[in-house]
């Protein structure tokens, strides 16, 4: 998957499955947890979709609002590996 599938993957579930709200338009930079969009239980649910979905794996220490707070953090993070 190139970047632009990876974000558009993404943004997808975070609206649909963690925020419930198919029509939210997700900004690239918004703050997903800051912003209350998204709490600690979706961060974790988000971990396993992204090692299901791409086969990368974040290890708990990683899954901060420092590193997983916005759509730009998270793509960046999963073509990373």
């Amino acid at each position: 998957m190139n970047e632009q599938e990876v974000r558009d993957n993404l943004r997808r579930f975070i609206t649909v499955a963690l925020i419930r709200d198919r029509g939210y338009e997700l900004q690239d930079d918004e703050g997903i947890i800051t912003g209350g969009l998204m709490d600690s239980f979706s961060l974790a649910e988000l971990s396993v979709y992204i090692e299901s979905e791409f086969d990368v794996y974040i290890p708990d220490p990683e899954l901060t609002v420092e590193q997983m707070d916005t759509l730009d953090l998270i793509v960046s993070r999963v073509l990373k590996g």
